[in-house]
């Protein structure tokens, strides 16, 4: 299985849990299992971070590291979303963007895609990263 770390714009609430959720459900059909510091380390806002650590710095940067690929959900622009895409390239991680079709994606953000995945339902995302995943394997 392929694994990603996924980083989005998120909000604390059910309605971006929910959207993990069903991001994690259609990448996992299409064989790609996803890390997500909202998820995973802080736990929906659950979990507190030992003293002295930092979100990006401590957790998420090496697990950006570690993966074969990021995929960025950048409907909705975020700062950390740059910095994280930033991280990736500058260590040839690479980076996948999906987004609502009609979302507004940045020339730096799309320079910095190895593709930008356009969706309407989730389904849409397992089928683009069936083929992604497939071409992957393949290298």
């Amino acid at each position: 299985m392929i694994n990603a770390f996924m980083s989005l714009k998120f909000h604390d609430g059910e309605e971006d849990k929910q959207k993990i959720e069903s991001l994690t459900k259609a990448l996992k059909k299409a064989g790609i299992k996803n890390t997500v510091m909202a998820r995973d380390v802080e736990k929906y806002g659950k979990a507190s971070l030992p003293k002295g650590k930092k979100l990006m710095i401590d957790y998420a940067f090496p697990a950006m590291k570690n993966s074969d690929m990021i995929i960025i959900e950048f409907s909705e622009k975020g700062v950390g979303l740059g910095i994280g895409a930033g991280y990736c390239y500058a260590n040839n991680v690479p980076i996948y963007v999906i987004a609502k079709t009609g979302s507004d994606i940045s020339l730096t953000m799309q320079n910095l895609a190895k593709e930008v995945v356009f969706y309407n339902s989730y389904e849409d995302i397992s089928s683009a990263f069936k083929r992604i995943a497939k071409e992957y394997q393949n290298k």
